[in-house]
């Protein structure tokens, strides 16, 4: 298997995560930046925005993740999620994933034959980006978990990052030490979901 396979098979959602991180924050910065300059997008846009927490503003985030949950989660049913969101601000640092439509607007303006799709393409722009931090973090052994609290929490998160209007927020990826690895994973059947023609 090359190296490129392994990292996709290394790739995984790990949940238990600790502050223990394998490299520097500095280093880990770096991979964040590598991987937003190579990450391809629909006409090279490059329309995905990033912010990336770690210490105390890490926690502040998951803090008012909590704040907005508690509002429109019922109070009984509320202790599951503050396991989960104490899960996710045990971790070492967060990254956000953001799509800034007015680049997404200024494609739309050129081209306006595919006008239409330039926000699912932009979507999926954002997807690679975040599978390829994502995988490279894997290959670094810091394990991470993408999670999708937006929209309940983009006001909280514009106002206290002043944040852009024209940024959306569209994923959080937790990362940090592994402080167990993810469980076994289960494959569905390649059957019915994958067809070859003309080999």
């Amino acid at each position: 298997m090359n190296a490129i396979a392994q990292a996709i098979a290394t790739r995984r959602s790990v949940y238990a995560l600790n502050r223990e991180l394998p490299l520097p924050p500095g280093e880990i910065v770096a991979t964040i930046e590598h991987a937003l300059r190579h990450a391809p997008s629909p006409f090279n846009s490059q329309s995905t925005r990033l912010l990336v927490l770690f210490g105390a503003e890490h926690e502040k985030l998951w803090d008012m993740t909590a704040d907005a949950l508690r509002a429109v989660v019922p109070a009984e049913a509320f202790a599951p999620t503050a396991e989960k969101i104490a899960g996710f601000r045990a971790a070492a640092g967060t990254v956000l994933f953001f799509e800034d439509h007015n680049v997404i607007k200024g494609l739309q303006e050129r081209f306006p034959s595919y006008a239409d799709t330039f926000p699912g393409s932009a979507d999926q722009a954002g997807a690679m980006l975040q599978y390829a931090l994502w995988t490279a973090f894997a290959t670094q052994h810091i394990g991470a978990n993408l999670q999708h609290y937006n929209p309940v929490i983009d006001q909280a998160v514009a106002e206290q990052w002043q944040i852009p209007a024209s940024w959306t927020l569209r994923a959080q990826l937790v990362f940090g030490g592994i402080a167990a690895p993810a469980a076994d994973k289960q494959f569905a059947p390649v059957e019915g979901r994958f067809k070859v023609h003309g080999l």
